[in-house]
């Protein structure tokens, strides 16, 4: 099936950025691969949001890991997405987990993660991270291992 044809928009069409947050922009497309359990990762190396209380802007590396069903994100919009947060105020969990929630809704994946790696701020960096596993599956397991093996 043809990318247009799933209803991609930002895929090979002029950019236009958000001013603000903006979970609109995400798109996902059907996995050609479903019964295959298959990681899938982005690394944004240059993700900026604001601090909600000094407006001052706030730099990570933001990583996102998941395991597909049936759609997955497609990386434009993901770009978009994530280039959307730099006018917006939130704390750097707040970041994090609005992110994995948009893209559970937007794809209801077998299994996601989002991890924040924040640059310091008056001496200390904030690294936190989110992760899901489908309720009833080896996925929710998964998200509970994975949780308690962080450092």
């Amino acid at each position: 099936m043809e990318r247009k044809e799933e209803g991609l928009k930002a895929l090979g069409a002029k950019t236009t950025y958000s001013q603000d947050y903006d979970p609109s922009v995400l798109e996902s497309f059907e996995n050609r691969h479903p019964g295959n359990d298959y990681w899938v990762r982005f690394n944004c190396p240059e993700f900026t949001s604001l601090c909600p209380i000094t407006g001052q802007p706030d730099f990570a590396e933001i990583r996102i890991s998941y395991i597909p069903d049936r759609r997955m994100v497609e990386s434009k919009s993901l770009k978009l997405y994530l280039f959307s947060f730099r006018g917006h105020g939130a704390f750097h969990e707040d970041c994090v987990n609005i992110i994995m929630k948009d893209l559970i809704r937007l794809m209801d994946p077998k299994y996601i993660e989002v991890t924040g790696f924040f640059t310091p701020r008056g001496g200390i960096s904030i690294h936190p991270y989110a992760n899901y596993g489908r309720p009833g599956t080896k996925f929710e397991d998964l998200a509970q291992q994975r949780l308690f093996a962080r450092e």
